[in-house]
């Protein structure tokens, strides 16, 4: 494990080459596959300052071996913005040094700045390693969720 530290940034232009095989290392977790053209759509609202939707990497190393995405959404139950952290992914090779944590930590600090009330996620429930993690800094309110594709 390297001791070297940590630095998590915003995701600029120049970082789509470091930051999309991290989103396609994700897909391949989840077993899914996202077409090219939403993942460029999504890619062009991160770098949108108009847009909710933010994205962040974790560099150690001059490489990328982390992303967060969230977004900033309205509540019926709140006056401040939530945001959902809709995807968190470290690379295979680095799991387990604590940079997931450093990542949620770097999402929770940017709500807060931004006035939210809430940061909130979904992670599936075969995902019991990172459950580990999600159950030490954050509350599991035991809701269901339900959907429906359209």
């Amino acid at each position: 494990m390297s001791r070297t530290p940590l630095e998590i940034r915003p995701v600029g232009a120049a970082d789509h080459a470091a930051w999309l095989p991290l989103w396609q290392g994700y897909q391949r977790f989840y077993k899914t596959e996202i077409a090219a053209a939403t993942s460029a759509v999504t890619w062009q609202r991160f770098l949108d300052p108009a847009e909710p939707m933010h994205a962040a990497l974790a560099w150690r190393d001059g490489e990328a071996v982390g992303m967060v995405h969230w977004i900033f959404h309205r509540s019926c139950w709140t006056t401040g913005d939530y945001c959902y952290l809709q995807d968190l992914f470290v690379a295979e090779g680095v799991r387990g040094g604590g940079i997931g944590r450093q990542l949620i930590e770097h999402v929770y600090a940017q709500a807060r700045a931004a006035g939210a009330s809430r940061v909130h996620w979904l992670t599936h429930e075969t995902n019991e390693v990172a459950m580990r993690l999600y159950d030490d800094i954050a509350d599991r309110p035991g809701f269901v969720q339900y959907r429906k594709i359209l």
